[in-house]
C-alpha cells in the first residue's frame, strides 16, 4: 500500500467524501496551509474563527477517516494587502503555541507589493521566533521574479532556508529554490500548475531529495487524490517503491517534523465535535426503517 502525505491541501474546501476517497487511495497525513478563502475577510475576527476550524473541526473530520491533520497559519499573501486583516497578524502569536500548528504559513506573495513584503518578513520572523519551519507561497504570475524577491527576505530574515519549503514551483523555478538551500513543493492541479508528467520530468532531472508533492485542492478546480496520481505516473515511469515513499512520505515527514509537533498517530475521536458529527439526518439502518 502506498503511504501518502500530502503537505498541502485545503481541507475545509472539500467534503467529508474526499476524506474518505482519500484514505482509500493511501493518504494517512495531511497538512492544512490557512489561506484566501475566495470571499474577501473583512476583520482579524473571521480568521479567528478559520484559524479555530482548523485546530478542531477539521482534524476531527479527518480523524473519521484514520487520516492525521495538522495546519499552518498565517495572514496569507493576498490579503496581506488589505489593512482590515493587516492586525491578524498581532494575535498570531497566542495561535503559533498550539500543538497542531506545524508551520507558519502560506505567506509569501501574490501581486509583490510593498504590503506582501512586510508581511512576510514579519511573519518569517514569527517562524524564527517560534521555532516553526515556514510554507511559502510562489506568486501565480511572474514565478521567477517572485521567486528571487522570496529568497533575498529569507537571506535578510533569522530563519534558515533549510526551514522553509517554497511552494507552487515549476521548471523555470525549481533550480534556484534548490540552490538557495530550501525544500521544494510541486502542486499538481487538473489544468494549471503542474500535472503527472512533468513532476516525473522534474524529479528525474533534480531528484527526490527535499522534493514535496502536494495536491493544493481547494474550492477551485483541483484534484485531492493527484498525490496519488502523482506516485503511480512516478512507478510506471520506473522510479522505485523507496523514491515514491521518499517524495510522497519521509521528506513531507522530516519537513514539518522540524516543528517538533508531528504526531502521525491517529487518536480515536468523540463521535462529535461540539456537539456536530459529519453525518447529516437519521442513518438508514435496515430495509424496514427505508420502506417505513
Amino acid at each position: 500500500m502506498m503511504r501518502i502525505f500530502d503537505p498541502h491541501i485545503h481541507m475545509t474546501s472539500r467534503t467529508t467524501d474526499d476524506y474518505e476517497a482519500m484514505h482509500a487511495a493511501g493518504v494517512r497525513a495531511l497538512v492544512e496551509p490557512s489561506f484566501w478563502l475566495g470571499q474577501p475577510r473583512t476583520s482579524p475576527a473571521s480568521f479567528l474563527d478559520y484559524f479555530d476550524s482548523l485546530l478542531g473541526w477539521e482534524p476531527f473530520r479527518a480523524a473519521q477517516y484514520g487520516i492525521a491533520h495538522h495546519c499552518t497559519l498565517a495572514l496569507n499573501p493576498k490579503e496581506a494587502n488589505d489593512p482590515r486583516c493587516v492586525p491578524v497578524l498581532d494575535e498570531l502569536p497566542r495561535y503559533l503555541v498550539k500543538d497542531q500548528v506545524v508551520a507558519v504559513g502560506e505567506i509569501g506573495y501574490d501581486s509583490m507589493t510593498p504590503a506582501e513584503d512586510a508581511a512576510l518578513a514579519r511573519q518569517l520572523q514569527l517562524a524564527a521566533d517560534h521555532e516553526l519551519p515556514a510554507l511559502v507561497h510562489t506568486p501565480h504570475r511572474d514565478k521567477l521574479a517572485g521567486l528571487r524577491r522570496t529568497l533575498d527576505v529569507v537571506r535578510e530574515s533569522a530563519l534558515p532556508p533549510d526551514r522553509v519549503l517554497i511552494d507552487h514551483l515549476n521548471e523555470t523555478t525549481v533550480k534556484e529554490a534548490k540552490d538557495g538551500g530550501c525544500w521544494l513543493g510541486f502542486s499538481v492541479y487538473p489544468d494549471t500548475k503542474m500535472d503527472e508528467e512533468r513532476m516525473v520530468e522534474v524529479l528525474r532531472e533534480y531528484g527526490p531529495e527535499r522534493v514535496l508533492v502536494n495536491s493544493a485542492a481547494d474550492w477551485g478546480r483541483s484534484d485531492p487524490l493527484k498525490t496519488r496520481k502523482v506516485g503511480d505516473a512516478l512507478l510506471e515511469a520506473g522510479f522505485t517503491e523507496d523514491d515514491v515513499d521518499q517524495v510522497l512520505w519521509r521528506n513531507p515527514v522530516a519537513f514539518y517534523g522540524l516543528s517538533g509537533r508531528l504526531h502521525l498517530e491517529v487518536a480515536d475521536t468523540d463521535a462529535t465535535h461540539e456537539g456536530n458529527s459529519i453525518l447529516r439526518g437519521t442513518p438508514v439502518t435496515d430495509a424496514a426503517t427505508r420502506e417505513a
